[in-house]
């Protein structure tokens, strides 16, 4: 559920001086930055410090802010892929076999299910590696399962520029994992 953009904007101005408007803030839009932070750590502790660093960031950074026709949640969005990005730089991953077993299909082979967990983290690596509007699109289309318009709205872009974004997003990854289109050749 979205705030109406007026509403929003006088919360936002609100929070800058009034613990209990950012309160309102942090209710409203908590869930949907820790789902979007677990996606792409798939793990719950880190996801909830992670998704509390965020909140932690943006109260102390609410002075600054200035509505820019983006809704607040494109700010908050941006805030949790540098926090996610600096986790994974300050930190080695670290993932139970277990955790991504979990996650499959438990009626397939134990090796099948380990080789895709391994090749989603390749995948994630290499998203991880795009300049900062590509990983982001990337990220809310592959991670939260967004559409282009909802991208749109969050990164304050036109669906073209987002559908644009996350195709040289795609281009990206292929190349930093090596992939290359399959060549029909005719003998």
């Amino acid at each position: 559920m979205t705030l109406p953009r007026a509403y929003e904007d006088q919360l936002v101005e609100r929070a800058k001086q009034d613990a209990d408007a950012f309160g309102e803030l942090y209710d409203h839009y908590f869930g949907q930055i820790y789902r979007f932070v677990c996606s792409r750590l798939h793990d719950q502790d880190s996801a909830e410090d992670v998704t509390s660093e965020v909140f932690f960031k943006a109260l102390r950074a609410i002075g600054r802010y200035k509505p820019s026709g983006h809704p607040f949640s494109a700010w908050l969005y941006q805030i949790s892929v540098n926090a996610i990005n600096d986790h994974y730089r300050s930190r080695r991953p670290v993932s139970s076999l277990d955790a991504a077993i979990a996650v499959a299909d438990p009626q397939r082979p134990v090796a099948e299910r380990v080789v895709d967990s391994a090749e989603a983290a390749r995948v994630w690596a290499a998203i991880d590696e795009l300049p900062a509007q590509q990983r982001t699109a990337m990220t809310l289309k592959l991670g939260e399962d967004l559409k282009l318009a909802q991208i749109g709205r969050i990164m304050g872009k036109s669906e073209g520029a987002v559908k644009l974004l996350i195709h040289r997003g795609m281009i990206g990854v292929r190349q930093r994992l090596n992939v290359t289109a399959a060549v029909h050749e005719e003998a």
